[in-house]
Protein backbone atom coordinates (compact mmCIF):
# COMPACT_ATOMS: atom_id res chain seq x y z
CA UNK A 1 0.00 0.00 0.00
CA UNK A 2 2.63 3.10 0.99
CA UNK A 3 4.74 1.33 -2.53
CA UNK A 4 1.44 2.65 -4.47
CA UNK A 5 1.03 5.84 -2.51
CA UNK A 6 4.86 6.76 -3.12
CA UNK A 7 4.61 5.80 -6.83
CA UNK A 8 1.39 7.52 -6.94
CA UNK A 9 2.79 11.20 -5.18
CA UNK A 10 5.97 11.15 -7.32
CA UNK A 11 4.33 10.47 -10.59
CA UNK A 12 1.58 13.40 -9.53
CA UNK A 13 5.32 15.53 -8.75
CA UNK A 14 6.25 14.70 -12.41
CA UNK A 15 3.15 15.59 -13.78
CA UNK A 16 3.05 18.72 -11.96
CA UNK A 17 6.75 18.79 -12.86
CA UNK A 18 6.47 19.12 -16.75
CA UNK A 19 3.43 21.38 -16.44
CA UNK A 20 4.92 24.21 -14.63
CA UNK A 21 8.02 23.92 -17.34
CA UNK A 22 5.91 24.11 -20.68
CA UNK A 23 3.68 26.97 -19.69
CA UNK A 24 4.55 30.16 -20.81
CA UNK A 25 5.69 32.80 -17.93
CA UNK A 26 3.23 35.67 -16.65
CA UNK A 27 3.54 38.74 -18.73
CA UNK A 28 4.78 41.28 -16.66
CA UNK A 29 2.94 44.15 -15.64
CA UNK A 30 5.55 46.89 -15.47
CA UNK A 31 8.38 46.86 -17.71
CA UNK A 32 12.06 46.64 -17.71
CA UNK A 33 13.70 50.35 -17.67
CA UNK A 34 16.76 49.00 -19.66
CA UNK A 35 14.55 47.48 -22.40
CA UNK A 36 12.44 50.55 -22.55
CA UNK A 37 15.81 52.36 -23.12
CA UNK A 38 17.00 50.11 -25.51
CA UNK A 39 13.65 50.79 -28.03
CA UNK A 40 13.55 54.13 -27.30
CA UNK A 41 16.95 54.47 -28.67
CA UNK A 42 15.84 52.93 -31.96
CA UNK A 43 13.27 55.06 -32.18
CA UNK A 44 14.96 58.46 -31.15
CA UNK A 45 17.94 57.62 -34.03
CA UNK A 46 14.99 56.98 -36.61
CA UNK A 47 12.81 60.31 -35.43
CA UNK A 48 14.57 62.89 -33.09
CA UNK A 49 18.32 62.49 -33.96
CA UNK A 50 18.49 64.77 -37.75
CA UNK A 51 16.96 67.67 -35.39
CA UNK A 52 18.36 66.73 -32.11
CA UNK A 53 21.56 65.83 -32.64
CA UNK A 54 23.04 62.61 -31.52
CA UNK A 55 24.57 64.09 -28.78
CA UNK A 56 21.19 65.44 -27.68
CA UNK A 57 22.89 69.00 -28.34
CA UNK A 58 20.24 70.12 -30.28
CA UNK A 59 21.11 72.84 -33.17
CA UNK A 60 21.53 76.55 -31.57
CA UNK A 61 18.60 79.02 -31.87
CA UNK A 62 16.94 75.82 -34.21
CA UNK A 63 16.38 72.87 -32.51
CA UNK A 64 16.53 72.52 -28.09
CA UNK A 65 19.19 70.14 -26.89
CA UNK A 66 17.82 67.90 -24.55
CA UNK A 67 20.40 66.46 -22.55
CA UNK A 68 20.56 68.55 -18.96
CA UNK A 69 17.35 70.46 -20.53
CA UNK A 70 15.12 71.26 -17.64
CA UNK A 71 11.78 70.73 -19.65
CA UNK A 72 12.82 67.02 -20.55
CA UNK A 73 13.48 66.24 -16.72
CA UNK A 74 10.20 67.58 -15.21
CA UNK A 75 6.47 66.82 -15.80
CA UNK A 76 6.34 64.10 -18.54
CA UNK A 77 3.10 65.42 -18.93
CA UNK A 78 4.63 68.66 -20.98
CA UNK A 79 7.05 66.73 -23.27
CA UNK A 80 4.53 63.10 -24.09
CA UNK A 81 2.09 66.78 -24.98
CA UNK A 82 4.90 68.45 -27.36
CA UNK A 83 6.00 65.15 -28.95
CA UNK A 84 2.32 64.12 -29.77
CA UNK A 85 1.17 67.03 -30.87
CA UNK A 86 4.41 69.04 -31.76
CA UNK A 87 5.42 72.56 -31.08
CA UNK A 88 4.85 75.98 -32.59
CA UNK A 89 5.15 78.35 -30.25
CA UNK A 90 8.24 80.41 -29.53
CA UNK A 91 8.44 79.80 -26.20
CA UNK A 92 12.11 79.97 -24.04
CA UNK A 93 13.63 76.99 -22.51
CA UNK A 94 15.98 77.34 -20.52
CA UNK A 95 15.69 80.86 -20.86
CA UNK A 96 16.93 80.23 -25.22
CA UNK A 97 14.60 80.51 -27.90
CA UNK A 98 14.28 78.57 -30.49
CA UNK A 99 12.92 78.83 -34.20
CA UNK A 100 12.51 75.78 -35.98
CA UNK A 101 9.02 73.98 -35.06
CA UNK A 102 8.45 70.51 -34.12
CA UNK A 103 6.53 67.81 -36.03
CA UNK A 104 3.67 66.37 -34.26
CA UNK A 105 4.55 62.47 -34.25
CA UNK A 106 1.32 61.25 -33.20
CA UNK A 107 1.56 58.38 -35.77
CA UNK A 108 4.15 56.13 -32.77
CA UNK A 109 2.37 54.32 -30.66
CA UNK A 110 2.05 54.99 -26.88
CA UNK A 111 4.78 52.42 -26.25
CA UNK A 112 7.33 54.22 -28.53
CA UNK A 113 6.56 57.29 -27.43
CA UNK A 114 7.18 56.23 -23.71
CA UNK A 115 9.98 54.06 -24.58
CA UNK A 116 11.54 57.33 -26.68
CA UNK A 117 11.02 59.83 -23.69
CA UNK A 118 12.39 57.05 -21.38
CA UNK A 119 15.57 56.76 -23.18
CA UNK A 120 15.84 61.00 -23.24
CA UNK A 121 15.44 61.34 -20.19
CA UNK A 122 17.97 58.71 -19.08
CA UNK A 123 20.60 59.64 -21.91
CA UNK A 124 23.09 62.77 -22.77
CA UNK A 125 23.63 62.74 -19.02
CA UNK A 126 19.98 63.46 -18.09
CA UNK A 127 18.67 60.71 -14.88
CA UNK A 128 15.04 60.87 -14.60
CA UNK A 129 11.89 58.76 -13.91
CA UNK A 130 10.95 56.63 -16.82
CA UNK A 131 7.74 57.20 -18.90
CA UNK A 132 4.92 55.15 -18.96
CA UNK A 133 2.67 53.70 -21.58
CA UNK A 134 -0.16 54.98 -19.12
CA UNK A 135 1.13 58.14 -18.83
CA UNK A 136 1.33 58.60 -22.39
CA UNK A 137 -2.09 57.37 -22.98
CA UNK A 138 -3.70 59.46 -20.90
CA UNK A 139 -2.10 62.39 -22.13
CA UNK A 140 -3.23 61.34 -26.06
CA UNK A 141 -6.59 60.26 -24.80
CA UNK A 142 -7.87 63.01 -21.84
CA UNK A 143 -10.68 62.39 -19.45
CA UNK A 144 -13.75 63.99 -20.96
CA UNK A 145 -15.60 66.22 -18.49
CA UNK A 146 -19.03 65.22 -17.52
Amino acid sequence: MKKNIVITASMSLGFLYIIAQTQKPAKKTTDNPAASIERGQAVYQKECLSCHQMDGGGVPHMNPPLAGSTDVLKDEKKIIGIVLNGMTDRLPLDDEYYSNNMASHSYLTNQQIADVLTYVRNSFGNKADAVTVAEVKAVRTPKKSK
